[in-house]
């Protein structure tokens, strides 16, 4: 009940009662003139002055009519009979109403558009001009520019500085510091976009209305509604893996699935304040449970808010990790009722808001079938049917290989399609693991003529895919003639800015994060190669660009254990011994890599014993590859080549602790700077006797000649180090020697991740980026570990 008196608390508590009476009778249909009009006079004789004329609303609530004293314009009369008290929401034109004297209600939809879509545009110039940049800086690099990557013109420092400043605000995070850990704030970047859509959404919500007046409550509910239903394109718009947005501001899905979830979020506070005004509009009267029994449009819009609150519920971490194939499922279910019960509680003019989500929906499901159908049906590919590269149906089989540490290898050879470095496809085996696909980082490049997976095994499906390989590898009575697996793949996905446009590269990873960064690096060595080579450095508009500014590439990898660096071993030394290579037409290139082993103090001694074997046998040491700390096996003492002397001091009072002020060794910071980086390593594990050892061993060769030397696992130039990482140091070394931009990677565990991000933004507020102190820009790229 809505009735706008000006007189006296006494008619406004005559006038509650007759309503109620009318009301009633309209329900019952008793008074046909009244019924059809839906209106009542109420006049009390002692507040003098004209009757009051009622209206009776959709949702059953009755307000004021204008009296002709107070409306004598056609026009008024016109906007009366439009108002939203004499529309149904089945059918008639709502949104051409205004309330508060502000615009039809149908424009704020579009104002909402307006705004979102500068912003998107604002991302696609930037796209734009990247990508322009990128070649410009090859073209630069092929003729012979010392400083390709280096901004020159007034034009594209002023670019760079403004980058600069943008890239170091938006990575910038509060870090509150709780017992031995840290609680990370979002960065400022995300908050800040966050906070802008919300500001908007509100404004739009309450602009020209009076919060301060009750009877303007189910006004402003009727503008939240129309702002609300203004945000669904958009949250299907950031939802699929073919997403416009993502094509036009070359932004993968993945990276932009956060923002999806924060507009979810969004669309529930503009829907909560649009529910809640029309209760607090209802409460007075106990008209709430009246609405929610006899008005199925109220109810209808009820259910559809709370499939919402579900969506947002079961969106977040915890429980979105728990089961994500099950969180999937469910995630699509709700998605559809809700779409379902708000079409049913819209007006028809607002119905173009959700057949455009319908369509983006079927429009990226459409792609992906299409891109599916193409990549895994040999019907598609008749070239590789003929070099004998494919039979049967199926394009796809692959070779499924057990690994140390719980990982798994998956071998595609001769893929249908090509990829770019840092890409991933979802990838299935529905032999192993029926109705479900995963999506796996790419660790080979297109050149390989090979898709390599490193998958590690958590639980579900990917410790489904270990048992399989396991099995696989104890039923194999034919090592020359692997067995192979019919498997699907989608993709590839995946979108980073070239990493070859940038003076200096620094790329590091934790654990299967090689599988991201390892492609990276040998990208950069394919287009060192073309560099050496003139005559393939020709490209259209529309085809890959070749050759590489990049003077200086950091690798870092850390890993637990020998296991784990074997998964790339050969690749690493392969690698190093192409980089040689190159460097005698290339003499300005340089390649720094570095290993970083956490927990196997077996692997780091014997490595070094090797070293000392091969280039330095007269040394104890091997520069800052020695690693002090094992008792020999037994296997090492048989070794005729050489004489192991050790000293061995039990402390029965340090147990787990052999480093520094008593702590281990694994979790030691490395400083490659200091003479003393080498510290004595441990195994973070207990041993049966709680007791630590402290061993120094010493290996010199034999007089002996030996016919045979051993071979390390890595190539000797490859520094390998017991502990873990500095990643401020490592990066400071790296932008120090950089005559233009560089480029940060990182790919690993969320901690190294967060701790490498506010790493960059300190260095580049530390060094005055593009400030006058003539320090390059940084452009930083993260992956971690997550759904």
């Amino acid at each position: 009940m809505r009735p706008t008196l000006r007189c006296s608390e006494q008619r406004r508590a005559m006038v509650a009662p007759v309503v109620r009476a009318f009301e009633q009778v309209i329900d019952r249909g008793a008074t046909p003139t009244l019924a059809a009009t839906g209106q009542i006079p109420s006049h009390h004789p002692d507040c003098g002055g004209p009757p009051t004329v009622y209206e009776r609303t959709m949702h059953g609530v009755f307000r004021r009519l204008p009296l002709p004293s107070e409306d004598n314009s056609k026009q008024d009369s016109t906007e009366h009979r439009d108002s939203p008290a004499n529309m149904d929401m089945s059918g008639m034109a709502m949104g051409s109403m205004s309330m508060g004297g502000t615009a039809p209600l149908i424009e704020f939809p579009k104002y909402y558009w307006a705004i979102v879509g500068a912003a998107i545009g604002v991302a696609t110039l930037v796209n734009i001009f990247n990508n322009v940049l990128y070649r410009h800086r090859l073209a630069a690099a092929r003729a012979g520019s010392a400083h390709p990557a280096k901004p020159r013109s007034w034009l594209l420092v002023s670019i760079a500085t403004t980058y600069a400043l943008t890239r170091e605000a938006s990575n910038f995070s509060i870090r509150i510091p709780f017992k031995d850990r840290f609680f990370r704030l979002p960065t400022v970047g995300r908050a800040s976009l966050v906070l802008a859509n919300v500001v908007v959404l509100l404004v739009l919500c309450f602009y020209g209305l009076d919060l301060n007046d009750r009877w303007e409550r189910e006004n402003i509910g009727y503008r939240c509604g129309f702002v609300t239903i203004a945000q669904l394109p958009l949250l299907f718009l950031l939802a699929g893996k073919n997403n416009l947005i993502g094509c036009v501001t070359g932004i993968s899905y993945e990276r932009i699935n956060w923002l999806h979830r924060w507009c979810a979020r969004c669309f529930l506070l503009t829907a909560t304040i649009h529910m809640g005004y029309f209760f607090a509009d209802w409460a007075p009267y106990d008209y709430i449970g009246t609405q929610l029994k006899e008005n199925t449009l109220v109810w209808k819009g009820v259910v559809a808010w709370a499939m919402l609150v579900w969506i947002v519920f079961s969106s977040m971490t915890p429980i979105r990790g728990w089961c994500y194939e099950v969180f999937v499922l469910q995630h699509l279910v709700s998605f559809a009722v809700m779409i379902g019960f708000i079409y049913i509680h819209t007006p028809v003019e607002v119905h173009v808001y959700i057949w455009v989500p319908v369509a983006l929906w079927w429009f990226d499901r459409v792609v992906r079938v299409l891109r599916t159908l193409y990549a895994n049906i040999s019907w598609f590919h008749p070239t590789q049917r003929k070099n004998g590269q494919m039979s049967g149906f199926w394009a796809c089989k692959a070779e499924f290989t057990p690994l140390p540490h719980n990982t798994t290898r998956i071998v595609i050879q001769n893929p249908p399609i090509s990829w770019k470095p840092g890409q991933h496809v979802l990838l299935s085996c529905h032999s192993v693991l029926p109705l479900q696909n995963h999506p796996f980082t790419i660790s080979s490049i297109s050149e390989d003529r090979r898709m390599e997976f490193l998958v590690k095994s958590e639980r579900g499906g990917t410790r489904r895919f270990f048992k399989h390989a396991e099995k696989l590898q104890g039923l194999s009575v034919r090592p020359n003639k692997p067995q192979m697996k019919t498997v699907t793949i989608e993709g590839p996905y995946g979108t980073l800015r070239p990493l070859r446009q940038f003076d200096s590269v620094v790329l590091l990873a934790g654990s299967t994060g090689a599988t991201f960064t390892m492609p990276l690096l040998r990208d950069i060595l394919q287009g060192w190669k073309e560099m050496i080579a003139p005559s393939q450095n020709k490209g259209s508009l529309f085809s890959a660009q070749k050759g590489a500014v990049t003077r200086h590439v950091r690798f870092v990898w850390v890993v637990k254990s020998r296991g784990q660096l074997g998964w790339f071993s050969e690749q690493l030394s392969a690698i190093f011994a192409g980089f040689q290579t190159l460097q005698n037409d290339l003499k300005h290139i340089k390649l720094e890599l570095t290993v970083y082993v956490t927990c196997d103090e077996a692997f780091t001694e014997e490595h070094k014993n090797i070293l000392s074997t091969i280039t330095a046998p007269k040394e104890a040491t091997h520069g800052p590859v020695e690693i002090r700390g094992r008792t020999p096996n037994v296997e090492e003492k048989e070794k005729p080549e050489e004489i192991i002397e050790k000293v061995t001091e039990i402390n029965p009072t340090a147990a787990k602790m052999c480093g520094p002020d008593g702590t281990c060794c694994c979790k030691t910071t490395v400083d490659e700077s200091s003479p003393d980086a080498i510290q004595t390593t441990c195994s973070c594990g207990a041993s049966s006797d709680n007791k630590a050892l402290n061993t120094r061993t010493s290996s010199q060769s034999s007089s002996t000649p030996s016919t045979t030397l051993p071979k390390p696992l890595i190539h000797p130039s490859i520094l390998v180090y017991s502990g873990r990482p500095n990643p401020r140091d490592i990066i400071r070394r790296s932008l120090e020697q950089a005559w233009g931009e560089s480029a940060v990677v990182v790919c690993g565990p969320q901690g190294l991740v967060a701790d490498v991000k506010q790493d960059v933004c300190s260095l580049s507020d530390e060094r005055a980026v593009h400030k006058g102190t003539g320090a390059q820009g940084i452009y930083l790229h993260t992956e971690s570990f997550a759904y």
